[in-house]
């Protein structure tokens, strides 16, 4: 007998193309939190519950509730907003939220700290300078990754046009959003459809990135579905595509892991949208809908293989996948500091440590940008490592705009190699999956490893290192030089063996170690890899090549060695 479709699929299927009885929830006065139905068709619209975790133990002693608060995160195409735009997501931010931004590795920006009373007003808010939250989460396709980094302009403009013309297509048709939110008119008898989703949606959120050879900043092989731009002479000749890869993955479950995207083939630039759709289509109508843990587009094509899911794609998109163009990435971290574009214009790439906007005593990232979002006449891109560029800056605006970001701490060479290629997700207080801490303890963590390097003279090595507090995987931590993947309070494994490209897995290497344990390790490694490097070699592909570490083969069997 097979196993019942899982909770959530009754949940969606009823809740009439994501209306549930949201609106009964936001109106009930007596708590702070949604039914728990509407908290799961609450994703959908781009917010999620959470509870302040640091006051848990504090308010049940005091026969209180949580400390409910909503995490909200808007649909940014390529991460690219106007400074008006950004002016009033900053002043949303600073009124109606816990008084910080923070910018994320889906290339868009989150509050966090949202009372329930303020959720409309917020998501009105940002409705007025264009931007929206429909499908910032949930079991739909998130905010699409764009190479954020304007060095050619002209092939970009093109790529990241493609990039919303994917998160277009790729979009929920429902009403609910606009009745919900935005005063829409209601639509009765039966009218709404969903077209590609259907009633029940994905069986599991849908990440998608486009990629501009040679970087990799947006890490396109941890994403179900990738396209990797080919051009020829700064023209767009089209995109090898990609499916398949994810990051989350269960501590103890060997049923589960990270995933690489393998190659689909290449396409010309007018097939995207007919493969996009085909490959959405196919996960939504094989994915596991009855055990969520497996519901990934990674695990249908473990399931059934490759070439029949490649097959399955080209029959619904009416098409043949030509045979993948040759491709090199060289790096997956940002450039920082001023670059110059084709268009005798500047991009400067700030940096923002864990992505978290909020001022602080002679630290003030927040109104910095506020008052760059005041004088500049470009735009701004966030990139997947959540940072910011400034964009489209003219000759005669660079000092101006290098002095306040100079004068409130944003620029990035003040800070170690080391450093500007760290990533961290946000864990506790708010993340309800969080074993262990990440973006608080990040920085302090950072300051030890810094002073390793320096002992070893690597001062200057560019390393990527990424830190989760729990193995899901949100700041691709699978993909780093070295990691750490939160296991418990205090408590990490520890992996390592990225390539610095994101061609590569790590692979886990010590288990459940705690602070101390982690420095001794990292301190031993440093020193093996200062002594027995090669000119220009990577500290990840050193632990390949001295043996420290085996390269991972298949990520099924190798993760949980």
């Amino acid at each position: 007998m097979s196993a019942p479709l899982h909770e959530n699929e009754r949940i969606k299927l009823a809740s009439h193309y994501l209306r549930g009885t949201l609106a009964q929830s936001l109106a009930d006065e007596l708590t702070g939190a949604l039914n728990p139905d509407d908290a799961q068709i609450s994703k959908f619209h781009g917010f999620y519950q959470q509870d302040h975790r640091d006051l848990r133990q504090e308010r049940r002693e005091r026969y209180l509730e949580p400390y409910f608060g909503f995490m909200l995160r808007a649909r940014l195409p390529g991460g690219v907003c106007t400074p008006a735009q950004w002016l009033a997501i900053d002043g949303i931010g600073r009124e109606l939220t816990s008084g910080s931004l923070r910018l994320t590795t889906r290339q868009s920006f989150q509050y966090h700290g949202i009372l329930k009373r303020h959720i409309k007003p917020v998501i009105q808010g940002i409705n007025r300078v264009m931007i929206d939250s429909l499908g910032g989460c949930g079991d739909v396709n998130r905010n699409v990754l764009c190479n954020p980094n304007p060095v050619e302009s002209a092939l970009h403009r093109e790529v990241h046009e493609w990039a919303k013309r994917i998160s277009e297509c790729l979009l929920p048709r429902t009403r609910a959003y606009h009745e919900l939110w935005l005063d829409g008119e209601q639509v009765g008898g039966g009218e709404d459809v969903e077209p590609l989703y259907g009633e029940s949606y994905l069986p599991r959120k849908f990440k998608t990135a486009v990629a501009v050879p040679p970087h990799n900043d947006v890490d396109v092989y941890a994403n179900d579905l990738g396209f990797v731009a080919i051009a020829e002479e700064g023209r767009l000749e089209g995109f090898n595509v990609l499916a398949g890869g994810g990051m989350g993955a269960t501590h103890g479950d060997k049923s589960t892991f990270p995933r690489l995207a393998d190659p689909l083939g290449f396409i010309e630039p007018h097939q995207t949208l007919a493969v996009a759709e085909a490959v959405v289509s196919t996960q939504r109508d094989l994915g596991d809908r009855r055990d969520r843990v497996h519901a990934r587009l990674k695990y249908t094509i473990e399931r059934i293989g490759l070439d029949a899911f490649r097959a399955e794609v080209e029959r619904r998109a009416g098409l043949r996948f030509a045979p993948s163009r040759p491709v090199r990435f060289t790096d997956q971290g940002d450039r920082y500091g001023w670059v110059k574009g084709r268009d005798d214009h500047w991009h400067l790439t700030l940096y923002i440590e864990s992505g978290r906007l909020i001022d602080g005593p002679g630290h003030g990232p927040m109104t910095g940008l506020r008052e760059i979002a005041r004088i500049h006449q470009g735009d701004f891109r966030i990139t997947p490592n959540q940072n910011l560029i400034v964009a489209g800056v003219p000759e005669a605006r660079k000092a101006g705009i290098e002095r306040l970001a100079r004068a409130h701490g944003l620029l990035a060479e003040e800070r170690s190699a080391l450093r500007r290629n760290g990533l961290a997700c946000v864990a506790l207080p708010t993340c309800p999956l969080a074993m262990a801490e990440a973006e608080r303890y990040f920085p302090d963590f950072m300051d030890q490893v810094e002073r390793l390097a320096h002992r070893h003279g690597l001062a200057d090595q560019e390393m990527v290192i990424r830190m989760t507090g729990c193995p899901n995987g949100c700041a691709r931590p699978y993909l780093a030089e070295l990691a750490l993947v939160g296991k418990g309070p205090g408590h990490y494994n520890l992996m390592l063996g990225g390539d610095g490209i994101g061609k590569r897995l790590n692979r886990l290497y010590r288990e459940n170690l705690d602070e101390t344990a982690i420095l001794a390790e990292i301190d031993s490694l440093f020193g093996r890899f200062a002594a027995n490097r090669q000119p220009g070699e990577r500290f990840g592909d050193y632990l390949i090549r001295d043996g420290l570490v085996r390269a991972v083969v298949n990520p099924a069997e190798d993760y949980h060695d």
